[in-house]
């Protein structure tokens, strides 16, 4: 599925394929020999395979943020300078499949996940037009800040929004884990959305940035359903990216944050969580600053 997303990547971008420089794949897999499981590399795999023949590149990994860690590391390479065109991509696994189908099934109701997602955005230089990555608006969840809910949103969401001067009703919408709920529901763990749509909300609140009875207002206006294939890294921010494109493009909004946040406890060398943000707004037509997103 990774390979299959590069490849429209290239189809529907229009871009030469020889102007690639450079692959980071983001996903939750590994490949390795017998005894060093997790060498690598993904990322020139599946670009010998879609014929990208031009770049190399890397694996980059952080359970379900690892797409957002992804999304910031292209933009600060295309930036520097260092790259021209990078491309961050990722596809899924049927074991993660198997996994979510496992409640299901305990529950006598059928499996409702029947499809692996996969994704790759196109991060190039800025040409005046297309909407930027502020690299100057990036959210940090750092080892010192723990692994409580609300002080990883805050992390996320408000800290680097307040050292720019922003209120977080500034940002149109937020995309963090954008599961479907039909889907969580009936395996226990709720609507991932708008539970986390609810905490921005709160910590707006709490702030002083929106009144407490605005918040459902709230979370309608700056969220959206839940409505991604809920396999870890790929409902993890990045969904939005096309259709918000579209909406900067034509109007509609004028920016939205990226939100990744992974689990890291599950790999049982920290109790920690991660978690990193980016803002993506609409170009003001100047080229000496960030970088450009494109399809």
């Amino acid at each position: 599925s990774g390979v299959l997303a590069l490849m429209y990547l290239v189809k529907n971008s229009g871009l030469d394929v020889s102007q690639i420089d450079y692959l980071i794949e983001c996903s939750e897999e590994a490949v390795g020999d017998m005894n060093q499981r997790g060498g690598g590399n993904t990322a020139k795999a599946c670009g010998e395979i879609a014929g990208i023949k031009g770049a190399t590149g890397v694996d980059m990994r952080g359970f379900c943020a690892g797409p957002a860690h992804a999304l910031i590391t292209a933009a600060a390479l295309v930036q520097s300078g260092v790259y021209k065109n990078v491309v961050v991509f990722a596809g899924g696994c049927t074991a993660k499949l198997g996994m979510n189908g496992k409640d299901h099934v305990k529950k006598n109701i059928p499996i409702l996940e029947d499809c692996l997602g996969g994704f790759a955005v196109l991060v190039s230089e800025n040409d005046g037009i297309s909407p930027v990555l502020r690299t100057d608006v990036v959210g940090r969840h750092t080892i010192a800040h723990g692994a409580a809910p609300q002080a990883v949103i805050q992390a996320l969401v408000l800290d680097p929004l307040t050292k720019k001067g922003m209120k977080i009703t500034d940002v149109d919408k937020f995309a963090p884990e954008m599961q479907i709920p039909d889907i969580t529901e009936p395996a226990g763990a709720g609507d991932v959305p708008t539970q986390n749509y609810k905490m921005i909300g709160a910590l707006a609140v709490k702030s002083g940035q929106l009144e407490r009875k605005q918040l459902p207002l709230f979370v309608k206006e700056h969220g959206y359903p839940g409505y991604a294939p809920t396999q870890g890294h790929i409902p993890s921010g990045v969904p939005i990216i096309g259709h918000g494109i579209e909406h900067i493009m034509s109007g509609k909004l004028n920016n939205f944050m990226v939100i990744g946040k992974g689990s890291l406890f599950l790999g049982r060398m920290t109790n920690l969580f991660d978690g990193v943000s980016i803002l993506v707004e609409k170009n003001d037509g100047g080229k000496e600053e960030n970088t450009e997103v494109s399809k």
